[in-house]
């Protein structure tokens, strides 16, 4: 999957593909030191990096991959992605691409497109997209038409972008649904529970609150309403594999960009 700045740029070799991708781009001011910003954004540009789908352009960078996942400083975050890294680069190509699809295309608890855990398929998830796609143009940063605004990776690589206030919002707002698709994965036992984790440990710890929301959203699963999005701001970032709405002929996708129907 690509979205436009945000990370399969053309380069000619595989280090300078992971270069540009993993550049430090801090916009705003935080209480951190500029180091720890850089730290930061650096390590929410590899979590957005390896949520991607594991295509022949990714899968080739893996050693260079592996290799900045290992000078990281340590952390919490480092060791988890340590953790995930030692699997990634040791799988098949296909299987990797076999796991990505079920772990996220076909399974709604640990599906990538955050505004679903929180809205639904509902009219409300249409204005979530507007406002996500408003406050990224405001920034200055525009995602183009190849991946939905809420997509997981598209979050991430504003919040390296836009720093840790105003660019890691999204992700605090999402909070809930963030947990949810860790405890999926863990209870899948996929590895790319680790790359939730190391997001995780870096935001606040979850309260009482926030747990038994999450229990709750887990056992009945988010708001549904039969409407079609369209009208309410979905239409405008659709890329052309996109979900459509039930009352609407389905294109027939092959790697869904909405939520699918299993329940898992």
């Amino acid at each position: 999957m690509t979205f436009p700045g945000a990370g399969r740029l053309g380069s000619p070799s595989v280090p300078a593909l992971v270069r540009t991708r993993l550049r430090a781009a801090v916009r705003r001011p935080s209480s951190l030191t500029p180091e720890e910003v850089q730290d930061r954004a650096l390590l929410l540009r590899l979590l957005s990096l390896l949520l991607q789908y594991p295509d022949a352009e990714l899968t080739a960078a893996r050693p260079t991959v592996a290799a900045a996942v290992q000078a990281l400083p340590p952390s919490p975050a480092a060791a988890e992605l340590a953790a995930f890294s030692a699997w990634f680069t040791t799988q098949e190509p296909d299987a990797l691409e076999r796991h990505y699809v079920e772990m996220f295309d076909l399974r709604r608890k640990s599906s990538l497109y955050v505004t679903y855990y929180l809205h639904g398929d509902t009219r409300r998830r249409g204005m979530a997209l507007l406002t996500l796609a408003r406050r990224y143009r405001a920034a200055g940063w525009e995602i183009g038409g190849g991946e939905l605004p809420d997509h997981l990776p598209v979050v991430l690589e504003f919040a390296a972008l836009a720093g840790p206030r105003a660019g890691e919002a999204p992700l605090r707002q999402h909070r809930r649904g963030l947990e949810l698709i860790h405890r999926a994965l863990g209870d899948a036992d996929s590895p790319y529970r680790h790359v939730l984790a190391a997001l995780l440990s870096l935001m606040p710890p979850a309260t009482d609150a926030d747990l038994r929301a999450v229990a709750e959203l887990a056992a009945q699963g988010p708001p549904a309403e039969e409407v079609g999005l369209a009208p309410y701001g979905w239409g405008e970032f659709a890329p052309p594999d996109a979900f459509v709405p039930p009352e609407q002929d389905p294109p027939g996708p092959t790697r869904p960009a909405s939520p699918p129907e299993d329940s898992r």
